[in-house]
């Protein structure tokens, strides 16, 4: 069995500090309230899960956390330096992977470092990545020809060509096949260990949470505020049968108000 395999203090990952986080949003003149008072830290190189109803403002806090836009009120920091805007360091891959039809695999994936004018510097990272997520074979091929889980690896890949520091993702595997998405839930944890960036993920399956995270962060309804924090000291690969995990899971769904319902 593997062990946990991270030195925190050797890591290439990003320290992320959630300090005092409120955020709404103006609907129609009126305000909106979708983040109250969150704080948490994500250590360098963990794998945080962030469960919470739907619609709490969970993916509200990734695109803070990401620069997308800044917080109503507090702050949020990468490695100490507030975070004013997106950088490639922190990528996101969502639930669609959005991906340009008229690009190949190759080329979608390179779209980052094209972007940033460092393709010629780094083309052959597009290579080295496309081996990484076991694409290799399908460079040349184009999106309508790919697998929905095939189509999220091109996703990761084209995040994880930028060696992010921090990989943010938004239900990444919520509109796979069941057996994809636990096909995939192995490959990201796999990914992650190798290269040691730091992850966020939001999910509403408490069983992948606890599957993949070392720690998991519970909200409550909106606006959102965190209820729990559980440290998932567990080694992996993990299995859902595990009665530890069994047990954080009948906790989680006490925390969300759904016990009696299972």
């Amino acid at each position: 069995m593997v062990s946990l395999a991270h030195d925190i203090s050797t890591v290439p990952g990003v320290e992320i500090a959630v300090k005092d986080v409120s955020h709404r949003f103006d609907l129609e003149g009126a305000p909106l309230p979708v983040l109250d008072r969150v704080n948490f830290t994500a250590q360098r190189g963990e794998f945080v899960a962030l469960l919470g109803p739907s619609g709490c403002g969970k993916s509200t806090l990734l695109r803070l956390v990401a620069g997308l836009e800044p917080p109503t009120q507090g702050g949020i920091t990468a490695n100490g330096e507030p975070i004013a805007g997106p950088d490639p360091s922190r990528v996101v891959v969502f639930q669609d992977p959005t991906l340009f039809p008229w690009r190949n695999v190759r080329d979608n994936v390179a779209l980052g470092l094209e972007a940033q004018g460092l393709l010629k510097l780094r083309g052959a990272r597009v290579e080295e990545t496309l081996l990484l997520v076991g694409l290799e074979d399908f460079a040349k091929a184009f999106p309508h020809q790919l697998s929905g889980g095939m189509a999220q690896r091109v996703a990761l890949a084209r995040a994880l060509v930028n060696d992010p520091d921090l990989l943010i993702l938004d239900e990444p595997l919520g509109k796979l096949d069941s057996l994809t998405r636990l096909s995939m839930q192995g490959e990201i944890v796999n990914l992650w260990r190798r290269a040691g960036f730091t992850v966020l993920l939001v999910t509403h399956d408490i069983e992948e949470a606890l599957l993949m995270a070392t720690r998991v962060i519970v909200f409550s309804e909106r606006p959102a505020s965190i209820k729990a924090d559980i440290a998932i000291d567990k080694p992996y690969p993990r299995h859902r049968d595990d009665p530890d995990l069994v047990a954080r899971r009948r906790e989680i769904l006490g925390l969300l108000g759904l016990d009696a319902s299972w």
